[in-house]
């Protein structure tokens, strides 16, 4: 029951975070805040479940197999919205995968050590999400650029593109996210690895 029951609570928040990463932060001149913001919540959503099945199964390769549901998830969010008739630039998924399998690799070479997963595995992702989420904006479309390209009626209000202001909060939104979400995602795995001891 427990399994199933996180199994929705991964696709909710997987489709939650999949609107918000490619919605109105991106549009706006809060746009580098609200990354470093969105990467710390990915990290939360991420890691508390991954290190949570991880050392409730003991396998190395159960955080990977989490990232691949919240990423099918996401994709299938994507196609819903995209079908509302969002710009198929316009929503971007985040990248779980690459991050839940470093999890997993600082589980497995430390010999399923849980005090090793929470710190190294921890930083890992915190300093793993930032950068490939952002690399995968840079591949997409410019934001402003898709958005000028469709009548307005299609897109929301809070959508209309505001000139943004670039180094209004900081200049590096990646070593932003990657510092606090380095520090903060050792806290995370250790909730993670204190679900499995209630």
């Amino acid at each position: 029951c427990t399994h199933y029951l996180f199994i929705v609570v991964v696709a909710v928040n997987s489709t939650l975070l999949t609107i918000n990463s490619g919605d109105y932060i991106f549009y706006t001149d809060w746009a580098w805040t609200s990354f470093v913001v969105f990467s710390i919540a990915n990290t939360l959503m991420t890691i508390v479940g991954a290190v949570y099945y991880l050392t409730f199964t003991g396998v190395p390769g159960t955080a990977t197999y989490y990232g691949l549901i919240m990423q099918v998830y996401t994709w299938v969010a994507k196609v819903a919205w995209f079908a509302l008739g969002y710009p198929v630039d316009f929503i971007v998924h985040p990248m779980w995968i690459p991050s839940c399998m470093l999890l997993d690799l600082a589980y497995w070479a430390t010999k399923k050590n849980k005090h090793s997963l929470i710190f190294f595995g921890g930083v890992l992702v915190g300093m793993s999400m930032p950068l490939f989420n952002m690399v995968q904006l840079m591949l997409i479309a410019d934001p402003l650029e898709t958005a000028f390209k469709y009548p307005r009626p299609t897109l929301p209000p809070y959508m209309t593109p505001i000139e943004p202001q670039v180094g209004k909060f900081y200049n590096s939104p990646v070593a932003l996210g990657a510092g606090a979400g380095a520090v903060l995602a050792c806290t995370f795995a250790a909730l993670g690895c204190k679900m499995n001891t209630w």
